[in-house]
């Protein structure tokens, strides 16, 4: 069993252990120091948008993509690439997917779950949250509108 219990977002979750906050990601990165936060987006996002910042509790971001641009095709060796490196963690640890607004987390927690990984959590609002009224992202929800800690690479 994981080491801390994430709080669940309302809603039913299939295929994969469920949807968190950002905040409620942190809160259990900060606690867990086996928790594992993977941000899922391309590497032009995390080149030109911004990352988030774990070094401050002691933790380090994998980042890994889902989809790989310019194609957005799904990387065909996630989930082996993924396993690999968490063999050391377990399969109860507990995962955090995070990607721009929280689609292509969830697909990869989905993913992960069936390949035998019991805590995996789709960061719901993603890095960049979803769009305002002014169509901007980053403003409405996700990481960076919580003002949790992030850098650009």
């Amino acid at each position: 069993m994981a080491g801390v219990a994430p709080e669940l977002l309302s809603g039913q979750a299939e295929g994969y252990a469920g949807d968190v906050s950002v905040e409620e990601a942190w809160r259990v990165l900060k606690e867990d120091p086996a928790a594992k936060l993977i941000d899922v987006r391309t590497k032009a996002e995390w080149t030109f948008v911004g990352i988030p910042d774990l070094e401050g509790i002691g933790q380090e971001l994998m980042c890994l993509e889902w989809q790989m641009a310019p194609t957005m095709q799904v990387n065909p060796d996630f989930t082996e690439a993924l396993s690999g490196a968490l063999k050391e963690a377990g399969q109860d640890v507990n995962l955090f997917f995070l990607c721009r607004s929280g689609a292509r987390s969830r697909a990869a927690a989905e993913a992960m779950t069936k390949a035998g990984f019991t805590a995996c959590h789709n960061v719901a609002g993603g890095f960049e949250g979803d769009l305002d009224e002014a169509r901007h992202r980053g403003r409405k929800n996700g990481w960076k509108a919580a003002d949790l800690p992030w850098r650009q690479s």
